[in-house]
Order: C-alpha cells, then structure tokens, then sequence
C-alpha cells in the first residue's frame, strides 16, 4: 500500500478556499501530506497574494508540496519581467488585464488599483516595485508537470502519443480539445485542471479536478490512493468514479 497523494485544482485568487481544502487534506492524511496544487493560483479571486503567500511559505518550510505553473500563473510572470510580454497563446485582442482574464484583481489583490485611463508603463513600474520579490521568483520558478505512482499532474493536460520529456509547456499550460477529446490510455493517469466544470470529473485516462472556483463554485481537493479516487469534501472522502465520454 502506497501513501495517498492529495492534488488540489483551480484555486484563482480564493484564499478562504484554499485554507479549507489544506484543513481537509491535513485531516485525511496528517500534516505531512503529499499535496501537488495543479496551478492557477492567481486572477479573478480576491487575494491571489494571499494564495502565492500561503504556498511560497508551506514550500519553504518544507511541506511535502508541489506547486504546478498554469496559464494564469505565466500571465502573471511575464507581466513582471522587465519588459513585459503577452503570453503568445493567449486570444487576439485580450491581455492578462481583460476582463476575462482577471489580472486587475490580481493587482488589487497587492494594493495596486488600475482604471480605464491608466497606462501600460505606469502600472507595470508600480507593480515591480510593490510585489515581493520573493513572490516574483516563486512564481517563475513553478514547474510544469509532477510524476509519481502512475500519475501525471499537470496543469492543462499534454500532447497525446508525445513523450513526457518533449511535452511544451505551452501544451501543459494552455492545451485543450486535442488533450480533451483524446480517449485511448495514457502512460499515466493524467490529473488535471485548466477546464472548468461544474464539479471534478474521472474520464477513465485522465481526471480534471477544476470546478470552477474561478467563477465562485467550490474548489476541489482529491485523494488518489491506490488505483482509487476521492475527492475530500466536508464529510471526507466520496468516490470519484470513471465516467462515460461523450
């Protein structure tokens, strides 16, 4: 029998929400519970600083977490470089300040407000000036993937029939329908979020644990443990079951 590892999805700034999936892995499995957070830890939530904090910290202290890089996530850190860059594989016509996106509440979340007249070369100053460095390099230092008892974690999914080692980032961040309509085995039980659903989901290759959190819904924690999975709600452990694709 192996020990559980725990994976927690889409959290997007909801730092109260965090708090209480870290109490219900802690109270399933002990304070040294193996926890990978599978990235967007920032945008549309109110205290993304909150979450990177509460994250940075517990690695620091050496809680056994990983902590996964998502699209949101390298929004973020490309923002902060010393010449800022859109991500290429975001939407033309949107930046990590469009509404959709949620950068803004990102910088709220530090004190920094934007408005309608404010300008790209200003907020991107103060920002550089207000946001710990510690914050900044915690952020672009995230990997992209983590492998451990035949499961893959990774934020948005992979290229199927491509080895792990020559998987993109862009891919592990960003990919979608290739990944999603993909129904044949993986290597790995692949554990992801990226696509937000109403509530987790097991589709037999691989399991997608964003529900939602950044559009307000619950954010999820899972146990996976031998060939098994849960996701770890009030009342603790409920299977989660493979499902039928459509």
């Amino acid at each position: 029998m192996t020990a559980p590892i725990y994976a927690v999805g889409d959290i997007h700034g909801h730092l109260d929400m965090l708090d209480a999936a870290i109490q219900r892995i802690t109270d399933d499995g002990g304070p040294e519970a193996q926890i990978v957070f599978l990235g967007d830890l920032v945008d549309r939530g109110p205290d993304s600083a909150g979450v990177i904090e509460r994250l940075r910290a517990g690695v620091a202290a050496g809680r056994n977490w990983t902590v996964l890089r998502g699209n949101h996530d390298r929004m973020y850190s490309y923002f902060l470089e010393e010449h800022p860059r859109p991500d290429p594989q975001i939407l033309l016509g949107m930046d990590w300040f469009s509404d959709r996106i949620g950068g803004r509440s990102t910088l709220a979340s530090y004190g920094i407000e934007t408005g309608d007249d404010t300008r790209y070369f200003h907020i991107h100053a103060r920002a550089r000036a207000v946001i710990p460095q510690a914050h900044v390099r915690f952020m672009a230092g995230l990997p992209g993937h983590h492998l451990a008892q035949g499961l893959l974690f990774v934020h948005a999914g992979i290229r199927p029939g491509v080895a792990l080692e020559r998987q993109t980032e862009d891919d592990m961040c960003w990919i979608r329908r290739e990944f999603l309509d993909y129904r044949d085995p993986h290597p790995w039980l692949v554990v992801h979020g990226h696509t937000p659903g109403q509530r987790a989901a097991h589709r037999g290759n691989r399991v997608n644990l964003d529900s939602g959190a950044g559009y307000g819904r619950p954010l999820t924690a899972a146990v996976f443990e031998d060939d098994r999975v849960w996701t770890l709600g009030a009342r603790g452990r409920e299977p989660l079951l493979p499902e039928t694709q459509d």
